[in-house]
């Protein structure tokens, strides 16, 4: 194949797989769904337009393909949220994780008749919920917001615990001398390498990041690319859990102050869709339809196994004392979803080269689309059931996205005020804004409060501002004098005494 022909076949596919997010949201589908199958009619054993079976080369592509999504959803989240619901979403990642591997494994080795070892490697396969999976059926979600962040949370740290569960039930297939204290160790070393060195990598980012003055703007994504590529690779390097280094780097990205946050969100969102794409396309790529039949009875057990035993069974026993109702504890029960992460996690043994690995990758896969289906199809129906969702999401999309706003001639412009801002306590009216500029939204914790002459500024609260292109010149000018405290009496000749954040401004044209 040559260059330009290759690039053609790329470009066909992610054309392809945009029209099919287009009819999967038209028919309320899992996006992967529709994913996967461009890359099984494309593939091999469809069409024959691309022969790929390198599992290998869609092992890599499938962990870069991850990272950028984890990646993604910790910009997107933020430690701060995640801290609110560390107990539960930490309980569901690890402990779920475990007990649904060795639930499903022991179930694999009495309906499959499968050793200890190929059962609970199986198991581990099918342990995580899928990040690409869960975040999506979360975006633009109406569900509570404590439930999101907890299934996010969830979805961010269970793929790391998922991945050295396969990595060291491989090791002990491959090794007799193994044992349950060498995997112990293993997953201690990986976690604890891959946990400083995100947390480092980012702290450091932020600390340059907001202190050098970047000369272009274009320039602010690629700075943030490269702190998850160097999260991702220094852990790695120093044979830490890769993934959550790149994910626990972009929750603390999340939370800082950094110039361009907006600009820099929408990059990685777009990064992560592309991720997405050509992760399940690769996926698609890999699968034989025709060995799906075969596949079928196994796929279907494993998925109703998973489904409605070991995941309500682990949920249930995570979710203990944690201050859940019964009909949340359900829903939580129920995103579970499988996804591509349980499929690159399949493609580990086949690319290892051990007995049986391919036919364990086309149940798995089976299984994913079983789970995906039944779940992604019925999940927001349950929840509007039970009560939990409400009318519309609390933060809704078109906040971050200034598209709108510039093709008017207009900025959006968000502020953060601090504790000793000059402007708490004080009203609305008392903001004295240029002509062209109007306070639009109030974000106030989980709350959108539209503002009002009378409503008061508290600590704590993100100001989002419309400001016309014309007068836009002048923020740096007011943000100087937002920074210091203003007395009450020179507030309408001065506009407004708080220390206002850098904003994240989106330039029109």
């Amino acid at each position: 194949m040559t260059t330009g022909t290759l690039i053609l076949a790329v470009g066909g596919l992610l054309a392809g797989s945009v029209a099919a997010s287009l009819v999967a949201a038209r028919l309320r589908l899992p996006a992967l769904l529709l994913f996967l199958a461009v890359g099984m009619v494309a593939g091999s054993d469809g069409a024959g337009w691309i022969q790929f079976d390198n599992y290998a080369l869609a092992r890599d592509i499938g962990l870069v393909a991850l990272a950028l999504i984890l990646f993604d959803g910790g910009l997107r989240t933020g430690l701060s949220e995640i801290k609110r619901v560390r107990g539960p979403a930490l309980r569901l990642a690890v402990g779920a994780t475990l007990v649904v591997a060795v639930v499903t494994g022991v179930a694999a080795i009495a309906l499959f008749r499968l050793s200890p070892l190929e059962g609970l490697l199986l198991g581990s396969v099918v342990a995580s919920t899928d990040s690409a999976a869960v975040f999506g059926l979360l975006r633009g979600s109406t569900l509570s917001r404590r439930l999101v962040q907890t299934l996010e949370g969830e979805a961010g740290f269970n793929d790391p615990v998922a991945l050295v569960l396969v990595l060291g039930f491989m090791e002990w297939t491959r090794r007799p001398d193994y044992s349950i204290v060498d995997m112990a160790v293993f997953a201690v070393h990986e976690f604890v390498i891959g946990a400083v060195c995100g947390y480092l990598v980012a702290r450091l980012a932020v600390v340059a990041l907001t202190r050098i003055r970047l000369p272009w703007s274009g320039l602010q994504p690629v700075a943030s690319v490269a702190v998850a590529a160097l999260a991702f690779g220094t852990s790695d390097t120093l044979h830490g859990s890769s993934l959550l280094a790149v994910y626990l780097a972009g929750l603390v990205l999340g939370d800082a102050p950094i110039p361009g946050r907006q600009a820099t969100g929408i990059f990685h969102d777009g990064a992560a869709w592309v991720a997405q794409i050509g992760l399940f396309v690769t996926l698609g790529l890999l699968v034989f339809p025709s060995r799906l039949g075969a596949a079928a009875p196994e796929g279907i057990a494993l998925a109703l196994v998973v489904v409605l035993i070991a995941r309500p069974l682990a949920t249930a026993l995570a979710t203990a004392r944690q201050g859940f109702s019964v009909p949340e504890r359900a829903v939580l029960s129920w995103a579970g979803l499988r996804g591509g992460g349980p499929v690159v996690f399949a493609t580990f043994p086949v690319a290892a080269n051990l007995p049986g690995s391919e036919v364990l990758f086309d149940v798995v896969f089976f299984a994913v689309v079983v789970s995906t289906l039944l779940q992604g199809l019925t999940f927001e129906a349950l929840a509007r059931r039970l009560g939990l969702t409400s009318v519309t999401p609390l933060l809704p999309r078109p906040l971050s996205d200034a598209g709108g706003a510039r093709s008017l001639g207009a900025e959006l412009v968000e502020y953060s005020v601090s504790p000793v801002d000059g402007v708490v306590g004080r009203r609305v009216r008392d903001l004295v804004l240029p002509l062209g500029s109007t306070l639009v939204l109030i974000v106030r914790g989980d709350q959108a409060v539209p503002p009002v002459a009378s409503t008061r500024l508290n600590a704590g609260d993100m100001l989002h501002f419309l400001v016309r292109e014309e007068v836009a010149g002048r923020i740096p000018e007011l943000l100087d004098r937002l920074r210091d405290p203003v007395p009450r009496q020179t507030l309408a000749s001065r506009m407004g005494g708080g220390r206002l954040a850098r904003p994240t401004r989106h330039r029109a044209g």
